[in-house]
């Protein structure tokens, strides 16, 4: 399972280059190496299953422009990763949580988590069980057919 990343509420238009860096490095280029450290040996047993987390920033314009960009990555990631390990047996799928109660979500000003809030359906964040459900499911009990794709929790919210 890959679930490393790092966020900064930097301005569009004042994105310092070592939070870029960084955020390219440990949300997009990690992910990328550990599956191709993992895979020589999945290849071997003709099975395995890798699931990457992504975010709901990968489905429309996120006010952290490099944060949104590399989850918008790590799906084009995982389905080019789950088409060349296919034909082995492994499956690559990832999930994309909404708003979760995490450090990462209590770092966002207050007037952004507002604006989430107003998209959930249920009127509150997901809870890190609820997105460890889905990645348990994925990385367990999917079926085998299930190659490729992502599983959005996220209650309906989209960041505005």
């Amino acid at each position: 399972m890959n679930n490393a990343a790092v966020l900064y509420c930097d301005p569009v238009e004042a994105i310092p280059d070592e939070h870029r860096q960084e955020i390219l490095t440990v949300n997009l280029e990690a992910p990328s190496a550990l599956i191709a450290a993992a895979a020589p040996g999945m290849k071997a047993r003709k099975t395995g299953r890798i699931v990457n987390v992504s975010s709901v920033s990968a489905f429309t314009g996120h006010p952290d422009l490099w944060y949104g960009v590399t989850n918008a990555g790590i799906l084009n990631l995982t389905k080019s990763w789950a088409r060349a390990l296919g034909p082995h047996g492994i499956l690559v799928n990832a999930v994309a949580p909404g708003p979760t109660q995490t450090r990462m979500y209590d770092q966002l000003p207050q007037s952004r988590r507002d604006d989430v809030m107003r998209a959930v359906y249920s009127g509150r964040v997901c809870q890190p069980e609820e997105v460890a459900a889905a990645i348990l499911w994925l990385g367990s009990a999917c079926p085998e057919y299930v190659n490729g794709t992502t599983l959005d929790v996220n209650n309906g919210s989209y960041p505005r």
